[in-house]
C-alpha cells in the first residue's frame, strides 16, 4: 500500500475545478476516502467534490451510466455486466479487496467444515449478484451440487434461523448480524477463491477531457492511502465518524484484517471481471457473446492512476 505520490500541480482553493459528483456511501472498506475528505485533500488538490449517496453500488453505477454522477464507488460485479452490455464507462481505481468471503451455516443443519459439506444442502443467496457468483464458483470447484434458493439480502438470516435453508451466502454487511442472531449455532466456511474488489468507475468525460481532474482526484486518494498505512487507528476514527458511529473504530480495525487496503489497478481485477462476465453470459443473466480478455481490458483505464502512483498499476 506504499505508493510514491508524484508531484501534482495543485490549483489554489480559490480556483476550484468544475464540481465532481461522486456517488459514494460511507462504508468500512474504503478508509482512504474518509481520510481524504476529513483532511481536505480533495480541496487541496483544487477539486470541488460533491457526494451523492445511493442505496447500493449497482444504483450508483446506473447513475453513472445515466450521466447523473461523474465517479461511482461500487463492488466490481456491476462493471462486469456493464462491460458485457458495452456501456460507456471505465474502472479507474481499485480501492480495496475483501478477503473474508464466507458461507454461513446453522449447526442444527449439519456440519460445514469443507466445501464438500455443501453437497445436497439448501443454500440461500441472492441470484444474479456477486455472492451468487461466489457460491457457484465454490460448488464448481468442489465438484458438488446443491439446491440454490433465491432470497432478498435481508431475508437470508431469518431463513437460516427458521431452518428454511441449511446455509446462506449473504453480502458481507450481514455477517455480523448473522453471528449475533445465531449465537452458538453460528458456523462459517471460508473457502477462498473470491475477493470482492471495491472500485471506482468514471464516465468517459472524466477519463478524457476531464482527465486532469480525475488525476487530481486519485492523487488525493493515494495521498490518503499513506495516512491509512501510517496511522490505521486515526483512519478508523475517520471511518467510524463518517458512518455515524455505526461501527466502532476498534471493530473497524478488526475488520481490516480481512481487507487488502490500498489504491491499485491490477491484472487480478481484469481476470476476475472476465470470469464474472463469462459466468453472467453463460447463466443467461445478460444476453451477450462470451467475453474475452481483449473485450474486457479496455474497461480498465490506468491513465490517471499511473500519473500519480505508477507502481500501483500492474496491468499486463
Amino acid at each position: 500500500m506504499k505508493h510514491t505520490l508524484f508531484a501534482l500541480a495543485l490549483l489554489p482553493s480559490a480556483a476550484l475545478a468544475d464540481p465532481i459528483s461522486f456517488a459514494w456511501t460511507p462504508n468500512p472498506q474504503t478508509p482512504q476516502v474518509d481520510v481524504a475528505l476529513a483532511k481536505g485533500y480533495f480541496t487541496e488538490a483544487g477539486l470541488d467534490v460533491q457526494l451523492v449517496t445511493f442505496a447500493s453500488g449497482r444504483e450508483a453505477f446506473e447513475a453513472l451510466l445515466g450521466g447523473q454522477v461523474d465517479v461511482a464507488f461500487m463492488a466490481e460485479f456491476p462493471a462486469a455486466t456493464g462491460a458485457l452490455t458495452k456501456q460507456d464507462f471505465a474502472i479507474v481505481a481499485d480501492l480495496s479487496r475483501y478477503t473474508g468471503s464466507r458461507i454461513i451455516g446453522n449447526t442444527e443443519q449439519g456440519a460445514l467444515a469443507a466445501p464438500a459439506d455443501l453437497a445436497g444442502k439448501r443454500i440461500g443467496t441472492t441470484l444474479g449478484t456477486n455472492v451468487d457468483y461466489f457460491l457457484s464458483e465454490v460448488l464448481r470447484t468442489a465438484g458438488v451440487e446443491a439446491e440454490v434458493i433465491n432470497a432478498a439480502p435481508g431475508d437470508l438470516v431469518p431463513a437460516l434461523l427458521r431452518g428454511d435453508v441449511d446455509a446462506i451466502v449473504p453480502f458481507p454487511t450481514f455477517y455480523a448480524g448473522a453471528a449475533e442472531a445465531l449465537g452458538d449455532k453460528y458456523q462459517e466456511l471460508r473457502p477462498g477463491g473470491y475477493a470482492p474488489h471495491y472500485v471506482l468507475a468514471a464516465t468517459t468525460a472524466m477519463t478524457s477531457e476531464r482527465g486532469a481532474d480525475l488525476t487530481a482526484f486519485l492523487g488525493a486518494l493515494v495521498k490518503a492511502d499513506a495516512d491509512v498505512s501510517a496511522a490505521p487507528a486515526a483512519a478508523a476514527e475517520a471511518v467510524s465518524g463518517s458512518m455515524g458511529g455505526a461501527v466502532a473504530p476498534a471493530e473497524l480495525q478488526k475488520m481490516w484484517a480481512d481487507v487488502d487496503l490500498g489504491t491499485t489497478l491490477s491484472t487480478d481485477l481484469l481476470d476476475l471481471l472476465l470470469s464474472e462476465a463469462s459466468w453472467i453470459a453463460a447463466k443467461g443473466v445478460v444476453k451477450a457473446d462470451a467475453p474475452t480478455a481483449a473485450t474486457i481490458a479496455p474497461y480498465l483505464d490506468a491513465t490517471a492512476l499511473s500519473a500519480v502512483a505508477p507502481e500501483a498499476v500492474t496491468l499486463d
